[in-house]
């Protein structure tokens, strides 16, 4: 037997030291995966390949992973610094934790030089729509820091109302809904639509009752406001709403038996996505929700949340989010407060309102952009 020269004990050596090639997953299991990853690391990944990018922005993908992830909810602080305006957020599940959401707090990059804004007008999708200077909106996902900008409503008479935004299923479009007082002594609202992609906004039918409250809740493809049916017997009130797909009004349903409960204040929330209706006694507040939407024997009192200050003190005026183990998020007195209605107790939280912070907003995280395609 020939004994084995350098070169062949060489390439023995190398071949026994080279490592198999590594596996690669079926594109279907990649892209399963990637539906189930947070926000911020798909937005990270984009740098990967350009295969991952085309397929991360890809309006498809971005809808089904909204679906089918378990995407956080975030909290949003609008504030005013410095003659400019800020947006900070933290995690809803943060704010149960030990240490609070001060040190979860997130300053979200801005797409615009915000100076003065009117409030957030809702949001859908991680998508919010903001009122700017009572004519103008614009949509943004924060998450990713993509906008699109509305055009104007040219009604020179008249303070223009954005008064809500939402999905539309039927035609797979996100639509901003407006309604503005016709004259200044008229009862007479008309309504404009404008669908995300368009550049015009059209008149629908009129608004057919007198507003109770001017921001619209969006759930199940439809808007919904709390409304007086008669502008002579204010006392009673109505849900009305808007049908996205038909774009017509009708008068959905009655509140809730409220019993013997004499209710000084009340206002249209979306808790668990449901309807939901936060209304205000002399000494407590009940949560109300609509666990099957349109039906009227539906509605349920989750909640009696008394006030804090005891007999005589400040009503609450948002109902925020209610958590899986019952905990509700509540304003009160410009402060957040979180209610356990198991044991009866309230925490104060560490963030709180000051007089240069606007209305906090919950919104859903996503990588769905609000321009079109």
């Amino acid at each position: 037997m020939a004994p084995r020269t350098n070169a062949t004990k060489r390439r023995h050596s190398n071949s026994s030291t080279e490592k198999p090639p590594l596996p690669t997953l079926p594109f279907d299991l990649v892209q399963d995966i990637l539906y189930r990853l947070p926000v911020k690391s798909l937005a990270q990944f984009k740098s990967v390949s350009k295969s991952w990018k085309s397929l991360i922005s890809d309006s498809k993908f971005t809808k089904k992973h909204f679906r089918v992830s378990t995407t956080p909810h975030r909290l949003l602080f609008p504030k005013l610094t410095k003659g400019q305006f800020i947006f900070n957020a933290c995690t809803l599940s943060s704010l149960v934790t030990a240490k609070g959401a001060a040190t979860a707090m997130q300053q979200l990059e801005s797409p615009l030089n915000i100076r003065k804004f009117d409030q957030i007008r809702g949001s859908c999708h991680g998508i919010l729509c903001i009122e700017l200077h009572q004519r103008f909106a614009i949509l943004w996902n924060p998450f990713v820091n993509k906008f699109a900008s509305l055009p104007p409503l040219e009604i020179p008479w008249s303070n223009t109302i954005y008064s809500c935004f939402g999905y539309d299923h039927s035609t797979d479009s996100y639509k901003v809904v407006a309604f503005i007082k016709w004259l200044p002594n008229s009862e007479i609202y008309k309504t404009y639509v404008h669908t995300m992609g368009t550049t015009s906004w059209r008149m629908i039918q009129d608004f057919p009752c007198i507003p109770y409250s001017q921001s619209g809740k969006f759930i199940s493809g439809t808007f919904n406001w709390l409304a007086y049916k008669d502008k002579d017997a204010v006392s009673s009130l109505v849900i009305v709403s808007l049908d996205l797909e038909k774009e017509t009004y009708q008068e959905l349903l009655k509140e809730p038996d409220y019993g013997e409960v004499d209710v000084l204040s009340k206002s249209l929330w979306v808790l668990r996505d449901c309807l939901s209706i936060l209304s205000n006694s002399n000494t407590f507040s009940d949560v109300w929700v609509m666990k099957e939407y349109g039906k009227q024997d539906s509605w349920t009192r989750l909640f009696r949340v008394p006030y804090m200050g005891g007999v005589g003190s400040d009503p609450y005026t948002k109902a925020l989010y209610v958590y899986e183990d019952d905990q509700v998020l509540l304003e009160y007195m410009m402060k957040l407060v979180l209610y356990n209605s198991r044991d009866g107790t309230f925490k104060t939280l560490k963030i709180q309102r000051r007089r240069d912070w606007m209305i906090p907003e919950v919104c859903q995280e996503s990588l769905i952009s609000p321009c079109a395609e």
